[in-house]
């Protein structure tokens, strides 16, 4: 992998724009703006190393379940901050196997092997217009000839076909929240609404706030029942509204995508757990839920939280803090490794998309902080046919 500088095309940003990516401005902390998308650079890889990287993937998910399954069977539902209440549900879930269609792992890679897993966003990952569609038109029109880490689009429209196969009402109903303000949440859901019509379902798109009960079942803003639902919305959010109940209800006739048990996957306890089960593993970091134990450098975790939420980061040099509102959820204690810094570029986060548990394409993220925050750039990639053996 090598970071490469590039020239824009002229009209890119009316571009990107067209293509989705309305959330595109980033107001800095001084007012100024910052393009979110930035093509003044690529990443190039060659095939075996995409490969790799794509067994890789794999590996992690089939880790993650296992460790689902592990929870579940210890009743260990209190380190990961799930109510009491919620634990049976979580657990009938993963038992039943209701649909589920994607995730994104954020790596940490530096061209060198092995990768290393960060976290798991595993119910509601963004990033995704950006990375599977945006990126990809800009490789047809600057490099026509290459290729990309990249079948994103296509594994959704396959996966939402699967799932479309099993339901007797092809009505999917898309939701997101209204409150998320830039637009990125809307736009994800829109895309993911396309994915499903393309697979030939009926869609229904609104806001979640327009989902209603009527005191059996929950129906949407004409009231049509809801009965398939695919949800921009992180479950720990739902546990904490009054909904919550009725929707992990057994006697609720709504099948949720993502399902109930991606609880346990999109919560930083997970990191623990999985070194707990694959101690040493080349693919993990040590990650405790106690105390860092000891550890010199470490990266405390907020368990719950979208795209990694407040952490800070102690080192040996003191520590840095990620500006946000600390939760009293726990702590994940993850050992430090410094994004790195590839070409003259930022901290750089592979992010690796997973499809209905398959490897489907990469999107990477660069930040001039150690933490990938809101102030991250995202930057396309290709595969390079010259360096592939």
């Amino acid at each position: 992998m090598r970071r490469e500088s590039v020239t824009p095309r002229p009209d890119w940003d009316a571009t990107i724009r067209s293509q989705g990516l309305v959330y595109v401005d980033t107001e800095l902390p001084d007012g100024e703006i910052m393009s979110y998308w930035d093509e003044t650079a690529a990443y190039a890889f060659d095939l075996d190393e995409v490969l790799r990287l794509e067994e890789a993937t794999e590996e992690l998910h089939r880790m993650s379940v296992a460790a689902a399954e592990h929870v579940v069977a210890g009743n260990r539902y209190a380190e990961f901050g799930i109510p009491g209440w919620a634990a049976e549900a979580v657990a009938r879930s993963l038992r039943e196997g209701p649909p589920t269609l994607y995730g994104r792992f954020d790596l940490w890679y530096d061209g060198s092997w092995p990768p290393k897993m960060l976290e798991y966003n595993a119910d509601t990952p963004t990033a995704l217009v950006e990375a599977s569609i945006v990126q990809w038109y800009w490789l047809e029109q600057t490099r026509p000839d290459a290729d990309q880490w990249n079948s994103i689009h296509e594994r959704l429209v396959g996966a939402w076909a699967k799932i479309g196969a099993g339901l007797y009402d092809r009505r999917v109903h898309v939701v997101w929240s209204n409150e998320e303000e830039s637009g990125e949440d809307h736009m994800t859901a829109g895309y993911l609404a396309e994915t499903a019509r393309q697979a030939g379902l009926e869609v229904t798109l609104q806001p979640i706030q327009e989902i209603g009960w009527n005191g059996r079942r929950f129906v949407d803003r004409s009231g049509q029942p809801v009965t398939t639902c695919f949800k921009l919305y992180p479950w720990e959010w739902m546990l904490a509204e009054p909904y919550g109940r009725p929707a992990l209800d057994p006697g609720t006739p709504t099948t949720w995508i993502e399902p109930a048990w991606k609880l346990l996957l999109s919560n930083k306890a997970l990191l623990a757990v999985l070194w707990e089960l694959y101690p040493g593993h080349e693919l993990l970091l040590p990650a405790y839920l106690d105390s860092p134990r000891g550890m010199s450098a470490y990266v405390a975790k907020p368990l719950l939280g979208r795209e990694g939420g407040s952490v800070r980061i102690v080192t040996g040099r003191g520590e840095v803090t990620n500006p946000g509102i600390y939760g009293d959820e726990g702590w994940c204690y993850q050992e430090f490794r410094a994004l790195p810094e590839i070409g003259g570029g930022g901290h750089m986060v592979l992010g690796s998309w997973i499809v209905d548990g398959e490897s489907a394409g990469a999107g990477i993220r660069e930040s001039e902080s150690l933490i990938t925050d809101g102030y991250a750039r995202f930057l396309p990639h290709y595969i390079d046919a010259a360096r592939t053996p």
